[in-house]
């Protein structure tokens, strides 16, 4: 599936870029999809948010007990303060999360492509798992920021292994908060781990090496059906979306089943089976 110039991409800088991969088609089943399910969501309360300004989750019920759901997220700025939604409730939702691969029809369809398959097993994955499922919406004028991160933090083994796969439902663009990264980034140290015990959650400290900045950052500006493909070391974030256009996508975290998955990490699989994807036969 990848080229050795796109291995050597990925290999040299982090991330590799597979432009218009996805047919619109299949796009268009898993955005219907998406709106669907928020049209069918009946959880309506502004508690339910999703920031990143704070990743203290501790006591969040509805949050640590989504790994095996599926349930939507406000946007931080979905609500006046007094209470009443700044827009209506369907461009206020952040984002689904987090089982969608394993519990909808659909996106469980779309998440286990033999073709993705292919693109982890290029990379260098035997046994590959799909631990996380999230479709991000990116809302048009309320859209939030997503601080620089890595995403093993979240998702720690030994050895590292984790991959995200951010697909581009729509295009991904400077003025509607498309995904930053640090080029060459992943060489770097991973500055600190998302653990959980029980119902608390704390996110320490494991180097002090200062985040990047937009200065030294690259912006990825993506048609949509793009997909981006990164190491979990990569420091990447995305703006706020202040435009009238949403920016919709669709991401996977894989982690590798020879890997040791760390008991601290949130997101852990106690009742749906960890799957990776089909394979092509030969």
């Amino acid at each position: 599936m990848l080229s050795q110039k796109q291995i050597q991409h990925f290999n040299e800088n982090g991330f590799v870029v597979l432009d218009k991969l996805i047919p619109t088609i299949e796009l268009a089943k898993i955005k219907a999809r998406a709106a669907a399910l928020v049209e069918q969501w009946v959880e309506d309360s502004p508690a339910h948010t999703f920031t990143t300004q704070d990743n203290d989750r501790t006591g969040d019920n509805y949050f640590l007990g989504s790994a095996e759901k599926i349930r939507c997220f406000f946007e931080e700025e979905a609500f006046s303060e007094s209470g009443t939604l700044v827009q209506e409730r369907s461009l206020c939702i952040n984002k689904i999360g987090h089982a969608l691969h394993e519990l909808d029809p659909i996106f469980n369809a779309f998440s286990h492509q033999a073709i993705f398959g292919d693109i982890v097993a290029d990379l260098g994955m035997k046994q590959a798992q799909i631990r996380q499922s999230m479709y991000i919406f990116k809302q048009p004028r309320i859209g939030g920021e997503v601080n620089w991160h890595q995403d093993a933090s979240f998702f720690f083994t030994q050895p590292q292994s984790v991959l995200t796969f951010w697909f581009a439902v729509e295009n991904a663009t400077l003025d509607n908060g498309c995904l930053w990264v640090e080029a060459g980034g992943h060489k770097g140290p991973l500055r600190e781990r998302f653990n959980r015990d029980k119902q608390s959650t704390t996110m320490v400290s494991l180097d002090d090496t200062p985040w990047p900045n937009e200065a030294a950052g690259q912006a990825l500006e993506v048609s949509a059906g793009s997909l981006v493909v990164f190491h979990g070391h990569l420091p990447h974030y995305s703006a706020p979306n202040r435009s009238a256009n949403s920016r919709q996508a669709y991401t996977l975290h894989v982690t590798e089943g020879l890997s040791e998955y760390a008991p601290e990490n949130w997101l852990q699989s106690k009742s749906l089976e960890l799957r990776g994807f089909d394979f092509h036969q030969a």
